[in-house]
Protein backbone atom coordinates (compact mmCIF):
# COMPACT_ATOMS: atom_id res chain seq x y z
CA UNK A 1 0.00 0.00 0.00
CA UNK A 2 2.88 2.37 0.86
CA UNK A 3 4.56 1.71 -2.49
CA UNK A 4 1.22 2.23 -4.26
CA UNK A 5 0.65 5.54 -2.50
CA UNK A 6 4.24 6.65 -3.21
CA UNK A 7 3.86 5.67 -6.87
CA UNK A 8 0.57 7.60 -7.05
CA UNK A 9 2.29 10.70 -5.62
CA UNK A 10 5.18 10.35 -8.09
CA UNK A 11 2.73 9.93 -10.94
CA UNK A 12 0.81 13.03 -9.84
CA UNK A 13 4.05 15.00 -9.54
CA UNK A 14 5.16 13.90 -13.01
CA UNK A 15 1.80 14.91 -14.44
CA UNK A 16 2.08 18.28 -12.72
CA UNK A 17 5.58 18.86 -14.12
CA UNK A 18 4.45 17.87 -17.60
CA UNK A 19 1.50 20.23 -17.37
CA UNK A 20 3.79 23.00 -16.10
CA UNK A 21 6.20 22.45 -19.02
CA UNK A 22 3.32 22.61 -21.47
CA UNK A 23 2.11 25.83 -19.86
CA UNK A 24 5.60 27.33 -20.07
CA UNK A 25 5.82 26.34 -23.73
CA UNK A 26 2.45 27.96 -24.34
CA UNK A 27 3.58 31.17 -22.63
CA UNK A 28 6.74 31.25 -24.76
CA UNK A 29 4.60 30.75 -27.84
CA UNK A 30 2.77 33.94 -26.91
CA UNK A 31 5.88 36.08 -27.42
CA UNK A 32 4.85 37.43 -30.83
CA UNK A 33 1.60 35.66 -31.62
CA UNK A 34 -0.38 38.58 -33.02
CA UNK A 35 0.09 41.83 -34.93
CA UNK A 36 2.87 43.76 -33.23
CA UNK A 37 3.51 41.16 -30.55
CA UNK A 38 2.27 40.97 -26.95
CA UNK A 39 -0.98 42.96 -26.75
CA UNK A 40 0.10 44.97 -29.79
CA UNK A 41 2.84 46.80 -27.84
CA UNK A 42 5.67 46.11 -30.28
CA UNK A 43 8.12 45.16 -27.50
CA UNK A 44 10.06 41.96 -26.82
CA UNK A 45 12.39 41.03 -23.96
CA UNK A 46 14.80 39.15 -26.22
CA UNK A 47 18.51 40.06 -26.31
CA UNK A 48 21.30 39.84 -28.86
CA UNK A 49 19.47 41.47 -31.79
CA UNK A 50 21.55 42.62 -34.75
CA UNK A 51 22.26 46.28 -35.38
CA UNK A 52 23.65 45.88 -38.88
CA UNK A 53 21.95 43.68 -41.47
CA UNK A 54 20.77 43.57 -45.07
CA UNK A 55 20.32 41.26 -48.06
CA UNK A 56 23.97 40.19 -47.81
CA UNK A 57 24.71 40.62 -44.10
CA UNK A 58 23.53 38.74 -41.01
CA UNK A 59 20.90 36.90 -43.07
CA UNK A 60 19.87 33.69 -41.33
CA UNK A 61 17.48 32.90 -44.17
CA UNK A 62 15.34 34.50 -46.86
CA UNK A 63 12.14 33.01 -48.31
CA UNK A 64 10.15 34.36 -51.27
CA UNK A 65 6.53 35.19 -50.44
CA UNK A 66 3.41 36.22 -52.36
CA UNK A 67 2.12 39.76 -52.22
CA UNK A 68 0.48 40.84 -48.99
CA UNK A 69 0.88 43.42 -46.23
CA UNK A 70 0.08 41.16 -43.28
CA UNK A 71 2.78 41.12 -40.61
CA UNK A 72 4.42 37.82 -39.61
CA UNK A 73 3.34 36.23 -36.31
CA UNK A 74 5.20 33.49 -34.47
CA UNK A 75 4.71 30.29 -32.53
CA UNK A 76 7.66 28.46 -30.94
CA UNK A 77 8.64 26.82 -34.20
CA UNK A 78 6.58 28.44 -36.95
CA UNK A 79 5.78 31.67 -38.74
CA UNK A 80 2.33 32.50 -40.08
CA UNK A 81 1.32 35.18 -42.58
CA UNK A 82 -1.10 35.66 -45.47
CA UNK A 83 -0.79 36.55 -49.15
CA UNK A 84 -2.68 36.80 -52.39
CA UNK A 85 -2.28 36.29 -56.13
CA UNK A 86 -5.01 37.43 -58.50
CA UNK A 87 -8.19 35.74 -57.18
CA UNK A 88 -6.32 33.46 -54.75
CA UNK A 89 -6.00 34.08 -50.99
CA UNK A 90 -3.29 32.21 -49.08
CA UNK A 91 -2.35 31.36 -45.50
CA UNK A 92 1.32 30.41 -45.22
CA UNK A 93 3.21 28.49 -42.54
CA UNK A 94 7.03 28.59 -42.45
CA UNK A 95 9.62 26.90 -40.28
CA UNK A 96 11.16 29.53 -37.99
CA UNK A 97 14.60 27.94 -37.96
CA UNK A 98 15.06 27.52 -41.70
CA UNK A 99 12.39 29.62 -43.38
CA UNK A 100 11.20 26.56 -45.29
CA UNK A 101 7.56 26.70 -46.41
CA UNK A 102 5.78 23.94 -44.47
CA UNK A 103 2.33 24.46 -45.95
CA UNK A 104 0.20 26.91 -47.88
CA UNK A 105 -3.59 26.87 -47.90
CA UNK A 106 -5.89 28.64 -50.31
CA UNK A 107 -9.40 29.89 -49.66
CA UNK A 108 -11.77 31.02 -52.40
CA UNK A 109 -12.15 34.73 -53.11
CA UNK A 110 -15.86 34.90 -53.91
CA UNK A 111 -15.85 38.68 -54.42
CA UNK A 112 -13.61 41.72 -54.58
CA UNK A 113 -14.77 44.32 -52.06
CA UNK A 114 -13.65 47.91 -52.46
CA UNK A 115 -9.89 48.40 -52.00
CA UNK A 116 -7.69 51.42 -52.63
CA UNK A 117 -3.90 51.27 -52.83
CA UNK A 118 -1.73 50.77 -50.93
CA UNK A 119 -4.16 48.42 -49.16
CA UNK A 120 -4.56 44.89 -50.54
CA UNK A 121 -6.60 41.71 -49.92
CA UNK A 122 -4.04 40.30 -47.46
CA UNK A 123 -3.47 43.23 -45.09
CA UNK A 124 -4.87 41.90 -41.77
CA UNK A 125 -2.34 39.80 -39.83
CA UNK A 126 -3.04 36.30 -38.45
CA UNK A 127 -3.06 35.41 -34.77
CA UNK A 128 -1.91 32.10 -33.25
CA UNK A 129 -2.37 30.36 -29.91
CA UNK A 130 0.93 28.53 -30.37
CA UNK A 131 -0.68 25.56 -32.13
CA UNK A 132 -3.51 26.80 -34.34
CA UNK A 133 -3.69 29.88 -36.54
CA UNK A 134 -6.64 32.22 -37.11
CA UNK A 135 -6.93 34.38 -40.22
CA UNK A 136 -9.25 37.07 -41.58
CA UNK A 137 -9.66 37.97 -45.26
CA UNK A 138 -11.88 40.87 -46.31
CA UNK A 139 -13.14 38.93 -49.32
CA UNK A 140 -13.82 35.72 -47.38
CA UNK A 141 -14.16 36.01 -43.60
CA UNK A 142 -12.57 34.08 -40.71
CA UNK A 143 -10.84 30.72 -40.97
CA UNK A 144 -8.73 28.59 -38.63
CA UNK A 145 -6.11 25.91 -39.37
CA UNK A 146 -4.27 23.52 -37.08
CA UNK A 147 -0.48 23.19 -37.01
CA UNK A 148 -0.51 20.80 -39.97
CA UNK A 149 -2.63 23.12 -42.12
CA UNK A 150 -5.89 21.21 -41.67
CA UNK A 151 -8.94 23.45 -41.70
CA UNK A 152 -10.63 23.55 -38.27
CA UNK A 153 -13.57 25.88 -38.96
CA UNK A 154 -14.58 28.89 -41.05
CA UNK A 155 -17.07 31.75 -40.86
CA UNK A 156 -17.96 33.61 -44.07
CA UNK A 157 -18.33 37.36 -43.47
CA UNK A 158 -19.12 40.36 -45.65
CA UNK A 159 -19.34 41.85 -48.18
CA UNK A 160 -17.85 44.98 -46.64
CA UNK A 161 -18.37 48.61 -47.54
CA UNK A 162 -15.18 50.55 -46.80
CA UNK A 163 -13.33 53.45 -48.36
CA UNK A 164 -9.81 51.96 -48.43
CA UNK A 165 -10.57 48.32 -47.53
CA UNK A 166 -10.16 46.37 -44.29
CA UNK A 167 -7.03 46.66 -42.16
CA UNK A 168 -7.76 45.45 -38.62
CA UNK A 169 -6.42 42.08 -37.44
CA UNK A 170 -8.09 39.48 -35.20
CA UNK A 171 -6.88 38.99 -31.62
CA UNK A 172 -7.22 36.22 -29.05
CA UNK A 173 -8.49 36.84 -25.54
CA UNK A 174 -7.97 33.54 -23.72
CA UNK A 175 -10.23 31.13 -25.67
CA UNK A 176 -12.14 33.84 -27.53
CA UNK A 177 -11.27 35.17 -30.98
CA UNK A 178 -12.33 38.79 -31.55
CA UNK A 179 -12.59 40.53 -34.93
CA UNK A 180 -13.71 44.17 -35.40
CA UNK A 181 -15.33 44.83 -38.78
CA UNK A 182 -15.38 48.58 -39.22
CA UNK A 183 -16.98 49.89 -42.40
CA UNK A 184 -18.86 52.94 -43.64
CA UNK A 185 -22.22 51.28 -42.99
CA UNK A 186 -23.23 48.60 -40.48
CA UNK A 187 -19.99 48.25 -38.49
CA UNK A 188 -19.89 45.35 -36.04
CA UNK A 189 -17.57 43.28 -33.86
CA UNK A 190 -17.75 39.52 -33.58
CA UNK A 191 -16.45 37.11 -30.92
CA UNK A 192 -16.18 33.38 -31.56
CA UNK A 193 -14.92 30.34 -29.72
CA UNK A 194 -11.39 29.70 -30.91
CA UNK A 195 -11.94 25.95 -30.53
CA UNK A 196 -15.22 25.52 -32.41
CA UNK A 197 -15.82 28.70 -34.38
CA UNK A 198 -19.19 29.10 -32.63
CA UNK A 199 -20.30 32.73 -32.54
CA UNK A 200 -20.40 33.87 -28.90
CA UNK A 201 -21.70 37.35 -29.64
CA UNK A 202 -21.94 39.86 -32.43
CA UNK A 203 -22.61 43.52 -31.67
CA UNK A 204 -23.58 46.34 -33.99
CA UNK A 205 -21.62 49.57 -33.54
CA UNK A 206 -23.71 52.43 -34.95
CA UNK A 207 -21.81 55.61 -35.63
CA UNK A 208 -18.56 53.77 -36.36
CA UNK A 209 -17.37 54.29 -39.92
CA UNK A 210 -14.32 52.97 -41.72
CA UNK A 211 -11.47 52.17 -39.35
CA UNK A 212 -8.39 50.01 -39.50
CA UNK A 213 -7.31 49.63 -35.87
CA UNK A 214 -6.61 46.32 -34.15
CA UNK A 215 -7.98 46.11 -30.58
CA UNK A 216 -6.01 45.36 -27.43
CA UNK A 217 -6.89 43.57 -24.18
CA UNK A 218 -7.49 45.41 -20.91
CA UNK A 219 -7.63 43.45 -17.66
CA UNK A 220 -8.77 45.84 -14.90
CA UNK A 221 -8.18 44.99 -11.25
CA UNK A 222 -11.94 44.82 -10.77
CA UNK A 223 -14.60 43.96 -13.32
CA UNK A 224 -14.65 42.08 -16.60
CA UNK A 225 -11.81 41.61 -19.06
CA UNK A 226 -12.31 44.19 -21.80
CA UNK A 227 -11.45 44.80 -25.45
CA UNK A 228 -10.29 48.34 -26.17
CA UNK A 229 -10.47 49.64 -29.73
CA UNK A 230 -9.94 53.01 -31.40
CA UNK A 231 -13.03 53.84 -33.43
CA UNK A 232 -13.98 56.83 -35.54
CA UNK A 233 -14.15 59.84 -33.19
CA UNK A 234 -13.77 57.76 -30.00
CA UNK A 235 -12.01 55.03 -28.05
CA UNK A 236 -14.35 52.33 -26.73
CA UNK A 237 -13.99 49.46 -24.29
CA UNK A 238 -16.21 46.35 -24.51
CA UNK A 239 -16.75 43.41 -22.17
CA UNK A 240 -15.20 40.25 -23.61
CA UNK A 241 -17.93 38.18 -21.94
CA UNK A 242 -20.94 39.89 -23.49
CA UNK A 243 -19.80 42.52 -25.99
CA UNK A 244 -21.41 45.25 -23.84
CA UNK A 245 -19.83 48.67 -24.26
CA UNK A 246 -18.43 49.54 -20.83
CA UNK A 247 -16.82 52.99 -21.26
CA UNK A 248 -15.63 55.35 -23.96
CA UNK A 249 -13.62 58.50 -24.56
CA UNK A 250 -14.50 60.98 -27.32
CA UNK A 251 -12.04 63.16 -29.20
CA UNK A 252 -10.20 60.77 -31.54
CA UNK A 253 -9.59 61.39 -35.23
CA UNK A 254 -12.26 60.52 -37.77
CA UNK A 255 -10.36 57.55 -39.18
CA UNK A 256 -8.21 55.45 -36.86
CA UNK A 257 -5.45 53.15 -38.13
CA UNK A 258 -3.02 52.70 -35.24
CA UNK A 259 -3.12 50.14 -32.46
CA UNK A 260 -3.18 51.66 -28.96
CA UNK A 261 -0.31 51.11 -26.52
CA UNK A 262 -1.17 50.17 -22.94
CA UNK A 263 1.04 50.60 -19.86
CA UNK A 264 -0.61 49.91 -16.53
CA UNK A 265 -3.74 52.05 -16.48
CA UNK A 266 -2.50 54.48 -19.16
CA UNK A 267 -3.13 54.17 -22.89
CA UNK A 268 -1.53 56.08 -25.78
CA UNK A 269 -3.10 56.32 -29.22
CA UNK A 270 -2.45 58.46 -32.29
CA UNK A 271 -4.88 59.21 -35.11
CA UNK A 272 -4.88 61.18 -38.37
CA UNK A 273 -7.87 61.68 -40.66
CA UNK A 274 -7.51 64.62 -43.05
CA UNK A 275 -5.21 67.66 -43.34
CA UNK A 276 -8.29 69.76 -42.49
CA UNK A 277 -8.45 67.97 -39.13
CA UNK A 278 -5.40 69.80 -37.82
CA UNK A 279 -6.52 72.09 -34.98
CA UNK A 280 -7.04 75.57 -36.35
CA UNK A 281 -7.57 74.33 -39.90
CA UNK A 282 -11.06 72.88 -39.48
CA UNK A 283 -13.70 74.09 -41.89
CA UNK A 284 -17.21 74.51 -40.46
CA UNK A 285 -19.86 72.60 -42.41
CA UNK A 286 -23.40 74.03 -42.36
CA UNK A 287 -26.43 72.01 -41.23
CA UNK A 288 -28.06 69.82 -43.89
CA UNK A 289 -31.11 72.08 -44.10
CA UNK A 290 -28.90 74.98 -45.21
CA UNK A 291 -27.09 72.82 -47.77
CA UNK A 292 -30.41 71.61 -49.19
CA UNK A 293 -31.81 75.13 -49.41
CA UNK A 294 -28.79 76.25 -51.39
CA UNK A 295 -27.92 73.22 -53.55
CA UNK A 296 -30.91 70.83 -53.81
CA UNK A 297 -32.01 71.91 -57.29
CA UNK A 298 -34.53 69.10 -57.88
CA UNK A 299 -36.12 69.28 -54.43
CA UNK A 300 -35.70 65.58 -53.56
CA UNK A 301 -34.19 66.30 -50.11
CA UNK A 302 -30.83 64.82 -51.01
CA UNK A 303 -27.70 65.93 -52.85
CA UNK A 304 -26.30 64.25 -55.96
CA UNK A 305 -22.98 64.65 -57.74
CA UNK A 306 -24.74 67.19 -59.97
CA UNK A 307 -25.55 69.28 -56.88
CA UNK A 308 -22.15 69.73 -55.18
CA UNK A 309 -22.60 71.28 -51.77
CA UNK A 310 -19.12 72.82 -51.38
CA UNK A 311 -15.73 72.94 -53.04
CA UNK A 312 -14.55 69.71 -51.38
CA UNK A 313 -17.60 67.64 -52.25
CA UNK A 314 -17.18 68.67 -55.89
CA UNK A 315 -14.16 66.37 -55.86
CA UNK A 316 -15.03 62.75 -56.54
CA UNK A 317 -12.90 61.44 -53.67
CA UNK A 318 -14.67 63.69 -51.17
CA UNK A 319 -18.08 62.84 -52.57
CA UNK A 320 -17.28 59.14 -52.07
CA UNK A 321 -16.10 59.95 -48.54
CA UNK A 322 -19.48 61.53 -47.73
CA UNK A 323 -21.67 59.10 -49.73
CA UNK A 324 -21.26 56.30 -47.19
CA UNK A 325 -23.58 53.77 -48.84
CA UNK A 326 -22.18 54.54 -52.33
CA UNK A 327 -25.60 55.09 -53.93
CA UNK A 328 -24.70 58.40 -55.58
CA UNK A 329 -26.67 60.59 -53.17
CA UNK A 330 -25.97 62.32 -49.86
CA UNK A 331 -28.75 62.19 -47.27
CA UNK A 332 -29.16 63.74 -43.82
CA UNK A 333 -27.40 60.97 -41.84
CA UNK A 334 -24.43 60.98 -44.23
CA UNK A 335 -24.17 64.77 -44.12
CA UNK A 336 -24.09 64.67 -40.32
CA UNK A 337 -21.19 62.20 -40.46
CA UNK A 338 -19.47 64.58 -42.90
CA UNK A 339 -19.87 67.41 -40.41
CA UNK A 340 -18.37 65.19 -37.68
CA UNK A 341 -15.48 64.18 -39.95
CA UNK A 342 -14.59 67.79 -40.71
CA UNK A 343 -14.87 68.79 -37.04
CA UNK A 344 -12.63 65.96 -35.76
CA UNK A 345 -9.06 66.61 -34.62
CA UNK A 346 -5.86 64.77 -35.39
CA UNK A 347 -3.57 64.06 -32.46
CA UNK A 348 -1.80 61.81 -29.99
CA UNK A 349 -3.73 61.27 -26.75
CA UNK A 350 -2.84 59.87 -23.35
CA UNK A 351 -5.93 58.31 -21.77
CA UNK A 352 -6.47 56.92 -18.29
CA UNK A 353 -8.20 53.56 -18.50
CA UNK A 354 -11.41 52.41 -16.89
CA UNK A 355 -14.69 53.79 -15.68
CA UNK A 356 -18.29 53.55 -16.79
CA UNK A 357 -20.01 55.37 -19.62
CA UNK A 358 -18.61 58.55 -21.18
CA UNK A 359 -15.21 59.19 -19.54
CA UNK A 360 -14.05 61.96 -21.88
CA UNK A 361 -13.94 64.74 -19.30
CA UNK A 362 -12.13 62.59 -16.71
CA UNK A 363 -9.74 60.40 -18.66
CA UNK A 364 -7.72 62.46 -21.16
CA UNK A 365 -4.42 63.25 -19.46
CA UNK A 366 -2.72 65.13 -22.31
CA UNK A 367 -2.85 65.73 -26.07
CA UNK A 368 -0.19 66.38 -28.69
CA UNK A 369 -1.81 67.94 -31.74
CA UNK A 370 0.96 68.82 -34.10
CA UNK A 371 1.18 66.43 -37.11
CA UNK A 372 1.01 62.76 -36.16
CA UNK A 373 1.45 59.63 -38.33
CA UNK A 374 -1.10 58.45 -40.87
CA UNK A 375 -0.58 54.75 -40.14
CA UNK A 376 2.24 53.76 -37.71
CA UNK A 377 1.42 53.31 -34.04
CA UNK A 378 3.39 54.84 -31.19
CA UNK A 379 5.93 52.77 -29.26
CA UNK A 380 6.37 52.87 -25.47
CA UNK A 381 9.71 51.39 -24.47
CA UNK A 382 11.66 51.89 -21.23
CA UNK A 383 9.48 54.82 -20.20
CA UNK A 384 9.95 56.73 -23.46
CA UNK A 385 7.16 57.17 -26.02
CA UNK A 386 8.27 57.20 -29.69
CA UNK A 387 6.36 58.36 -32.76
CA UNK A 388 7.55 58.44 -36.40
CA UNK A 389 5.98 60.61 -39.10
CA UNK A 390 6.24 60.43 -42.86
CA UNK A 391 9.46 62.08 -43.92
CA UNK A 392 11.34 60.20 -41.21
CA UNK A 393 10.67 62.70 -38.42
CA UNK A 394 11.01 60.90 -35.08
CA UNK A 395 9.76 62.37 -31.81
CA UNK A 396 10.33 61.03 -28.30
CA UNK A 397 7.94 62.03 -25.50
CA UNK A 398 7.74 61.87 -21.74
CA UNK A 399 4.71 59.54 -21.41
CA UNK A 400 3.70 61.13 -18.10
CA UNK A 401 3.44 64.72 -19.33
CA UNK A 402 3.52 64.59 -23.14
CA UNK A 403 6.58 66.84 -23.18
CA UNK A 404 8.72 66.46 -26.30
CA UNK A 405 12.13 65.11 -25.30
CA UNK A 406 13.76 65.06 -28.73
CA UNK A 407 12.67 65.62 -32.31
CA UNK A 408 14.80 64.94 -35.35
CA UNK A 409 14.95 63.49 -38.83
CA UNK A 410 16.14 59.95 -39.51
CA UNK A 411 18.92 60.78 -41.97
CA UNK A 412 19.11 58.07 -44.60
CA UNK A 413 15.51 57.04 -43.94
CA UNK A 414 13.48 60.01 -45.21
CA UNK A 415 10.48 58.03 -46.34
CA UNK A 416 6.83 57.14 -45.88
CA UNK A 417 6.13 54.79 -42.98
CA UNK A 418 3.48 52.08 -42.88
CA UNK A 419 5.22 49.62 -40.52
CA UNK A 420 4.95 50.44 -36.82
CA UNK A 421 8.13 50.74 -34.71
CA UNK A 422 9.22 47.79 -32.57
CA UNK A 423 11.81 47.47 -29.81
CA UNK A 424 13.99 45.06 -27.84
CA UNK A 425 17.57 44.74 -26.59
CA UNK A 426 17.81 48.52 -25.91
CA UNK A 427 17.15 49.17 -29.60
CA UNK A 428 14.27 50.67 -31.57
CA UNK A 429 13.64 49.50 -35.15
CA UNK A 430 11.81 51.70 -37.68
CA UNK A 431 11.16 50.45 -41.22
CA UNK A 432 10.31 52.82 -44.07
CA UNK A 433 8.25 51.95 -47.11
CA UNK A 434 11.33 51.99 -49.34
CA UNK A 435 13.13 49.39 -47.19
CA UNK A 436 15.35 51.63 -45.05
CA UNK A 437 15.58 50.18 -41.52
CA UNK A 438 16.77 52.64 -38.86
CA UNK A 439 18.20 51.06 -35.72
CA UNK A 440 18.27 53.46 -32.77
CA UNK A 441 19.74 53.41 -29.32
CA UNK A 442 16.65 53.42 -27.13
CA UNK A 443 16.79 56.58 -25.06
CA UNK A 444 14.92 59.82 -24.54
CA UNK A 445 17.79 61.44 -26.48
CA UNK A 446 17.80 58.63 -29.05
CA UNK A 447 20.62 58.29 -31.52
CA UNK A 448 20.89 56.44 -34.82
CA UNK A 449 23.15 53.40 -34.60
CA UNK A 450 22.73 52.24 -38.18
CA UNK A 451 20.49 52.66 -41.21
CA UNK A 452 20.22 49.36 -43.10
CA UNK A 453 18.86 49.07 -46.62
CA UNK A 454 16.69 46.22 -47.87
CA UNK A 455 16.06 45.47 -51.52
CA UNK A 456 12.30 46.00 -51.68
CA UNK A 457 9.35 47.92 -50.27
CA UNK A 458 8.08 47.18 -46.74
CA UNK A 459 4.53 47.64 -45.44
CA UNK A 460 4.47 44.91 -42.75
CA UNK A 461 5.56 45.43 -39.15
CA UNK A 462 8.56 43.28 -38.11
CA UNK A 463 8.37 40.45 -35.57
CA UNK A 464 11.05 39.92 -32.91
CA UNK A 465 11.94 36.83 -30.86
CA UNK A 466 14.94 34.81 -29.67
CA UNK A 467 17.58 37.21 -30.93
CA UNK A 468 16.04 37.35 -34.41
CA UNK A 469 14.13 40.03 -36.31
CA UNK A 470 11.75 38.92 -39.06
CA UNK A 471 11.01 41.50 -41.76
CA UNK A 472 8.58 40.95 -44.60
CA UNK A 473 9.21 42.90 -47.78
CA UNK A 474 6.95 43.06 -50.81
CA UNK A 475 8.46 39.88 -52.28
CA UNK A 476 10.13 37.95 -49.43
CA UNK A 477 10.49 37.45 -45.70
CA UNK A 478 13.92 37.76 -44.06
CA UNK A 479 15.23 36.41 -40.79
CA UNK A 480 18.14 38.49 -39.53
CA UNK A 481 20.40 37.67 -36.59
CA UNK A 482 23.95 38.15 -35.44
CA UNK A 483 26.32 35.67 -37.08
CA UNK A 484 27.58 33.00 -34.71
Amino acid sequence: MLRTARFARLKTSAFFLLTLCLCIAQVRASDWTQFRGPNGAGVSDTRGLPTEFGPQKNVIWKTPSPLGHSSPVLSNTRIFMTGFEDKKLFTLCLDRKTGRLLWQREVPRPRADRLLKPNNPASPSPVTDGQNVYVFFQDFGLISYDSSGKERWKIPLGPFNTFFGMGASPILVDDTLVMPCDQDTDSFMIAVSKNTGRVLWKINRPGVISGYSTPIVYRPKDGPVQIVIPESFQLSSYSIATGERVWWVRGLACEMKSIPVLSGDMLYVNGWGLPENQPGKQIPIPPFEEALAKFDKDGDSRLSKMEPADERVKQDAYFQLVDLNRDGYIILSEWNVYRAIMAAENGLLAIRMGGKGDMTDKSILWKYQRPVPQVPSTLLYKNVLYMVNDGGVLISFDPASGAVLKQGRLEGAIDKYFASPVAADDKVYLVGEGGAVSVLKADAQWEILKVNTLDDEVFATPAIADGRIYIRTRSAIYCFGNSR
